[in-house]
C-alpha cells in the first residue's frame, strides 16, 4: 500500500513538473511574439509621423532605435524566468532577436527616408560636391 502511494506521489510530481514546463514554454513564446506587436506599433507611428524632419518625428525615430537595442541587450533577463531543462527557449529567443532587429532596421530605414543618414561621400568630406538630387517637386501658380 505504501509503495502504491509513493508511486502515485511521484506520478503527480512528474505531471506537475510537465505542466510547469509547458506553461514556461508557452510564456516564452508569448514574450517572443509580443515583439511583433511592438514592431507593428512602431511602424504605424513612423508612417503617421511622415518624412519631414521635426521634433516629434526625430524623437520617435530615436525612441524606435533605442527600444530594440535595450531589448537585445536584456534578452537574457527577459527569458530567465522561463529557463528549464525541459523547455527549449532558444527558438523564442531567436524570434525575439529577429523581431527586434527588424524594428531596428525599420528605424534606420526611416532615418534614411528623412535624409538624416550620411549616405554620400560629401557628408563626410567638405571639399566634395553634394549628391545630385534625383527628384525635384514644385507646384503652385506662377503669376508672371
Amino acid at each position: 500500500c505504501k509503495s502504491k502511494q509513493l508511486l502515485d506521489d511521484s506520478t503527480a510530481t512528474l505531471q506537475k513538473k510537465d505542466a510547469v514546463a509547458n506553461w514556461k514554454a508557452q510564456k516564452a513564446w508569448e514574450v517572443a511574439k509580443a515583439s511583433f506587436n511592438n514592431l507593428i506599433g512602431v511602424g504605424i507611428r513612423m508612417w503617421m509621423a511622415g518624412s519631414t524632419v521635426s521634433l516629434y518625428s526625430t524623437g520617435l525615430i530615436f525612441s524606435a532605435l533605442w527600444q530594440p537595442i535595450n531589448a537585445l541587450q536584456g534578452i537574457g533577463k527577459v527569458f530567465e524566468p522561463y529557463e528549464d531543462s525541459k523547455v527549449d527557449i532558444l527558438t523564442p529567443k531567436l524570434l525575439f532577436a529577429a523581431l527586434n532587429l527588424a524594428a531596428l532596421a525599420l528605424g534606420v530605414w526611416k532615418l534614411n527616408t528623412m535624409g538624416l543618414l550620411p549616405t554620400h561621400a560629401s557628408a563626410w568630406v567638405y571639399s566634395l560636391p553634394p549628391a545630385q538630387e534625383v527628384e525635384y517637386s514644385g507646384g503652385g501658380l506662377r503669376l508672371f
